[in-house]
């Protein structure tokens, strides 16, 4: 039977089409009109979700700083228990992440597969060392008894001539818990995304004209390292030295 479409198709048909034409390649989704457009989506969402993740550390920011205002003293003294010289190395540690990561997608963009597998390895191995060094970070603090609950211990009782309420300390240490908790939260799901990707990457899925998945896990990546680079600072170093 012939139907209006059947006579379409045969007038136009699909194999003549530049769209049918993208179509043959496995990489590209039937509703994308060209690998162009699947990329920009899949940019554009994965700015959409970070959008809300800003949205959600913003929240834990303002929260810090407000009970920092009410409590500085017992914010000052429970930052001062923090161990820097642990928080400087996993700055760096993030840097240098952030780095293999840029040059990765860079060596994906040429189609360099085995220095991107290379890259996407170290920034694995910097993931990695970064929880490691946090969870020795965390073990000393539960040795100290800084770990809110029934057990929290906070010795200090007087900084600068001011006394100190271990209820506020307790405050600090539970949005310490909470925001560094949640960062390596977003580690964890970050090294899981990018053990994938170097799978594929080994496989060799990745070309110069698709690895749209290693671009867009090195935006994720790299949200993740800005994150630490604000808790940094706002945990471990403001007002250590007064």
């Amino acid at each position: 039977m012939t139907t209006p479409i059947s006579l379409l198709l045969r007038r136009f048909p699909l194999s003549d089409s530049p769209v049918a034409v993208e179509h043959q390649n496995p990489a590209l989704r039937h509703h994308f009109a060209d690998m162009d457009q699947q990329r920009d989506a899949a940019s554009l969402g994965m700015w959409v979700f970070l959008a809300t993740e800003i949205m959600f550390f913003g929240g834990m920011f303002c929260a810090y700083l407000i009970y920092r205002y009410w409590y500085y003293y017992e914010f000052a003294a429970g930052s001062r228990t923090l161990d820097i010289g642990l928080g400087t190395i996993n700055t760096a540690v993030l840097i240098c992440s952030s780095l293999t990561v840029a040059l990765g997608v860079r060596a994906a963009q040429l189609g360099k597969r085995k220095l991107l597998v290379i890259l996407l390895l170290l920034t694995l191995v910097f993931g990695l060392a970064f929880l490691g060094i946090k969870a020795v970070e965390w073990t000393t603090k539960f040795e100290e008894h800084h770990i809110p609950g029934y057990s929290f211990h906070f010795e200090q009782t007087e900084l600068q001539g001011n006394q100190l309420d271990p209820r506020h300390a307790q405050i600090f240490f539970s949005l310490y818990f909470a925001m560094t908790g949640m960062h390596a939260l977003h580690m964890i799901i970050g090294v899981g995304i990018f053990g994938v990707i170097t799978f594929f990457a080994w496989k060799g899925r990745y070309t110069p004209e698709y690895h749209t998945p290693v671009e867009i896990s090195g935006l994720y990546w790299h949200f993740v390292d800005i994150v630490w680079i604000y808790l940094f600072p706002l945990l471990y170093l403001i007002d250590r030295k007064r």
